[in-house]
């Protein structure tokens, strides 16, 4: 019976959302007519636009640790009254959907103490990805001070910029302290920033990325090794753009499965 509640609520949400413009236009995840493709196609279609006039892209794919696991619910509820003009009975009713939660573990035959859950949207709900959503829409106003674009599907966070290769550490310098604007307001939602899984590439045409010699890139207090490829939302992506690196993974889970 709570599923069909939080369907009713979120199908209300939504279109409450889309009505009142409210979404950052970079967030795919849980809105009508949205998805990882489109995701993938936007993230795609820019660093593309930018080869076609002989510029390269670094993009930088964000690590969260244990992201929705660590949101903070009176920050939570705060947001959706100020940021998204929640009030009186949907205020109230998203306020009793997340609090007054308790968890227990059983091992072994044991049980722990009851205790209270105060952080972490609730697992397996209809509802906790799309306030996940909600929770963290304040990034973008963080990385557009910085002329960086950031695309988003729930927690999984695209940050790139584009330069001449000439001016790449231009680049460089304007991702970092992106990134680090970004921590410190992740921390402040009581979020984590991974650095050590971050990952960075540089995408372009063959003829300027061979002419990128920058392989480290300084990632708040850690030097990240450039990739060649990484999978963002499933799909393998290389540095040149190709699919060649997507369709060898695609081969070889196929040949497993045979």
């Amino acid at each position: 019976m709570s599923k069909i509640v939080e369907r009713v609520v979120a199908q209300q949400l939504r279109e409450y959302l889309a009505i009142n413009d409210l979404l950052p236009r970079n967030q795919s995840a849980y809105r009508r007519h949205h998805s990882t493709e489109t995701a993938m196609l936007r993230v795609i279609s820019d660093v593309l636009s930018e080869a076609n006039e002989q510029r390269v892209t670094l993009l930088a794919l964000l690590d969260m640790t244990a992201a929705f696991d660590c949101v903070d619910h009176s920050l939570l509820l705060m947001r959706l009254q100020w940021k998204f003009g929640l009030e009186k009975t949907a205020l109230e009713w998203m306020t009793s959907f997340l609090t007054g939660r308790t968890q227990q573990v059983a091992y072994i035959g044991q049980l722990s103490p009851i205790l209270p859950v105060l952080y972490g949207v609730p697992q397996g709900s209809v509802l906790g990805q799309l306030i996940f959503v909600l929770y963290t829409t304040e990034l973008y106003d963080v990385v557009t001070k910085h002329r960086v674009t950031l695309h988003q599907y729930a927690d999984d966070c695209q940050v790139y910029a584009s330069t001449p290769v000439p001016d790449v550490q231009l680049a460089i310098d304007r991702l970092s302290r992106c990134m680090a604007d970004v921590s410190d307001r992740l921390d402040g939602s009581r979020l984590r920033l991974n650095p050590g899984k971050t990952e960075v590439l540089w995408l372009g045409s063959k003829f300027c990325i061979d002419r990128v010699t920058v392989r480290d890139i300084p990632v708040l207090s850690v030097s990240i090794r450039v990739s060649d490829s990484a999978r963002i939302l499933g799909v393998v992506v290389n540095n040149q753009l190709s699919m060649a690196d997507h369709v060898s993974s695609e081969c070889r889970s196929v040949y497993y499965h045979l």
